[in-house]
């Protein structure tokens, strides 16, 4: 993230002047807080499939959305108090740990959105009414195991090698956050990391919107007219809900990323902030249930159908 409205001294004694023009920051802030109001009366639209089977592999990769939401939407005060006030009194440390949370975000909701289509997909082509774990302990178990993967690698990755600068030259401010940039000047194995992530998620996605069209294809071909009274086609609406959402909340920033991180400069920062606050807007996912049977069980109408 760019530096706050202020000035930073250099090692050799030089002032540069590395301000936040106050428009951005005040367009940062309502972002972040839509993201917070959306998300959360997302999330409490969906409090009921609490009631599911918790044994649907569909059902469990939901909840796993919801408290990967939840746990992100646990900092977005904070970044609205950093907008809000121009400074962070909060110390670097829980800086690196907000930083690391919208990383974290984006990369645990990808997964579990790439769980729900595969099942989905795998239900529409072999018929299954639902996709379940034998006991509701192995559904706990594999959601500890995807949990404790992403945060072994994001939360290290984020917070510890982004905060760190070899850079002796500069002074770091107690009043910054976010600006871990140079450490893609300073690290090479960091920037390649970070175009195997980003190249990984765009062919992912790539390869799950054409098995999605080529779904509706045959959806269509089966029922043609009578087409929009088949609860087969709802639930690919959902699907290519979900779908829409990793294309126009994640793939836009990957791409910038590749960019971003091969060309980096400070005059990139602001528009990094800007991509990454984009993804937080997948926090209204769970909105993709209003509607047609929107309150039936999920893991029978919305998430397995």
């Amino acid at each position: 993230m760019a530096l706050l409205e202020r000035s930073e001294r250099m090692g050799n004694g030089t002032i540069v002047d590395n301000a936040i023009p106050k428009s951005h920051r005040d367009a940062l802030l309502s972002i972040y807080t839509i993201v917070l109001i959306g998300g959360t009366i997302s999330m409490s639209l969906m409090i009921n499939i609490i009631k599911s089977n918790v044994r649907s592999v569909t059902t469990t990769a939901v909840l796993n959305l919801i408290v990967v939401h939840f746990v992100f939407l646990l900092t977005v005060p904070f970044r609205l108090y950093f907008y809000a006030t121009g400074k962070w009194h909060l110390g670097a440390n829980f800086c690196k740990v907000v930083s690391a949370m919208i990383h974290a975000h984006m990369y645990l909701a990808f997964v579990f959105y790439v769980i729900i289509l595969v099942i989905r997909y795998l239900s529409f082509f072999r018929r299954f009414n639902q996709v379940e774990f034998y006991r509701r302990l192995h559904a706990l178990g594999a959601s500890a195991a995807v949990w404790a993967l992403m945060l072994i690698v994001v939360v290290p990755l984020t917070a510890v090698k982004y905060g760190s600068s070899t850079d002796n030259n500069t002074t770091t401010n107690d009043n910054q956050c976010f600006n871990f940039g140079k450490i893609f000047d300073e690290k090479h194995t960091v920037a390649v990391l970070n175009y195997i992530i980003c190249a990984l998620i765009i062919v992912v996605t790539l390869a799950l919107a054409c098995c999605q069209v080529w779904i509706l294809g045959c959806v269509y071909r089966t029922h043609k007219a009578m087409i929009f009274s088949q609860q087969e086609f709802w639930a690919q609406i959902k699907s290519l809900c979900f779908m829409l959402v990793i294309i126009l909340c994640f793939v836009p920033y990957n791409v910038f990323r590749i960019y971003y991180v091969s060309n980096y400069n400070d005059s990139l920062q602001m528009k990094n902030e800007f991509a990454l606050a984009v993804t937080t807007f997948s926090c209204f996912d769970m909105l993709t249930f209003i509607g047609r049977g929107s309150f039936r069980p999920c893991d029978t109408t919305c998430c397995a159908s």
